[in-house]
């Protein structure tokens, strides 16, 4: 590796640092020390892992890079290349005019990516902890989750990019503002189509009134500014817009790709068309009870119950859906996580997530089985009974009613006693 990828590596290693200052979580100085210590760690671990190189950066990654190297760098936006969204596109056409091999590039990107991830879980998380140590905990939780190390300093794969918008989006909205949290989950989709496994989550915003129908008029405009590159050079906008749509082709016919879904355990079904317009209907028919639940409780409904639902939402969509690949459960594991460091009891949910998170990476990596994929697929049954009783009972709590105490009756007043003046002796 050159000496600007150790700089880069560095760099945001201490972006990580400042972060966590500026959230005010650093308030002794073991606090500072122990997080440089992870940080370092964190960063050495990746590092580690920068040179590998997998079958989907072999077979489409680097060749996408190749192609803009070959058409001018951002002059390559105006073809048709790639199935990713024009925003990530936009980043590789940027990498060939680099002389950094674009490898490094890729997964330092991706990194970046990670920090903010990490960031945007722990300020999630920190809505319903004022503790500064279990938020470095969420922070570093994160940075350490092995779905996370190896998504991207391994695999070479951007789902910390879209993951992160999407997690800091739900968190902006609780924090009151639902500008910057449309805008947010507009750039996650912007970047990644797997972000409409967050979208719903806005429906129970909407529905609760902590978003406002006007809000969601940033969505467009964000997604269209950022694929003004691709549009600059030629790209039709429309075009640039749809890419992900056009691709989901790319995706495959199977049910299943070594996701822990509902396909894992029906694996035998053998008329796939027809189960896979009914997956996309009960999916569809999930979202909509969810709504329901919360349009009943949408007066009383609480921030913690809002969590819970976006992460039950987030893992019961592709569960249902047909044609989930290995890494699609990803947002699950970070919502899911995100939980449990706020709701310590429910930390289990998130072990059961990535439990099955984790059979599909090594299928991929290993190109082997260590279980058969049913089995995380039942551990994210029980993940969604646990979040679903969590939910019901959060949604069903009585709010606490403040007994005013009954002010004292004034005393009456007494009158000053006036001194009788002393009777002259006659």
């Amino acid at each position: 590796m050159d000496t600007l990828v150790y700089i880069i590596l560095i760099c945001e290693a201490a972006f990580g640092l400042a972060l966590l200052f500026f959230a005010g979580v650093l308030k002794e100085p073991k606090h500072v020390l122990i997080s440089a210590v992870l940080l370092a760690a964190a960063f050495f671990l990746r590092g580690k892992m920068l040179s590998y190189e997998t079958l989907d950066y072999q077979n489409f990654l680097s060749q996408w890079v190749d192609y803009f190297r070959e058409n001018g760098g951002l002059q390559g936006l105006g073809g048709s290349i790639g199935n990713y969204n024009a925003p990530y596109l936009t980043f590789l056409a940027l990498f060939s005019k680099s002389s950094t091999p674009d490898l490094y590039l890729i997964k330092l990107l991706s990194i970046f990516f990670d920090v903010v991830l990490a960031w945007s879980v722990m300020m999630l998380a920190g809505r319903f902890t004022q503790s500064a140590e279990r938020r470095l905990v969420a922070f570093f939780l994160v940075l350490f989750w092995p779905t996370v190390v190896l998504n991207g300093a391994l695999w070479g794969q951007c789902d910390s990019i879209y993951v992160a918008l999407s997690v800091l989006s739900i968190w902006l909205v609780l924090a009151k503002k639902p500008w910057l949290g449309v805008i947010c989950i507009g750039a996650a989709f912007a970047f990644k189509l797997q972000a409409v496994f967050f979208i719903p989550v806005f429906l129970l915003f909407w529905i609760t009134d902590r978003v406002k129908w006007y809000h969601f008029a940033a969505f467009p405009v964000i997604n269209v500014v950022l694929v003004l590159p691709a549009v600059l050079m030629g790209r039709g906008l429309w075009d640039a817009l749809t890419i992900g749509l056009q691709e989901t082709g790319s995706i495959g016919d199977g049910l299943n790709y070594n996701s822990p879904s509902i396909f894992a355990i029906l694996s035998k079904i053998t008329n796939t068309e027809q189960a896979s317009t009914l997956a996309i209907l009960v999916a569809g028919l999930a979202v909509v009870l969810i709504a329901i639940v919360f349009l009943q409780k949408r007066k009383t409904a609480s921030d913690k119950s809002l969590l819970l639902g976006a992460a039950l939402m987030v893992i019961v969509i592709p569960f249902l859906l047909p044609h989930m690949h290995d890494r699609y459960f990803f947002g699950a594991d970070m919502m899911s996580l995100a939980v449990g460091c706020a709701v310590l009891p429910l930390m289990p949910v998130a072990l059961l997530c990535e439990f099955a998170s984790l059979l599909g990476y090594h299928a991929y990596l290993k190109m082997r089985y260590l279980l058969l994929m049913y089995w995380g697929a039942w551990a994210l049954v029980i993940a969604m009974g646990v979040l679903s009783a969590a939910l019901y009972i959060e949604l069903n709590r009585k709010p606490k009613i403040e007994t005013k105490s009954k002010p004292k009756k004034k005393s009456a007043a007494k009158k000053p006693q006036t001194k009788k003046k002393p009777q002259k002796a006659k």
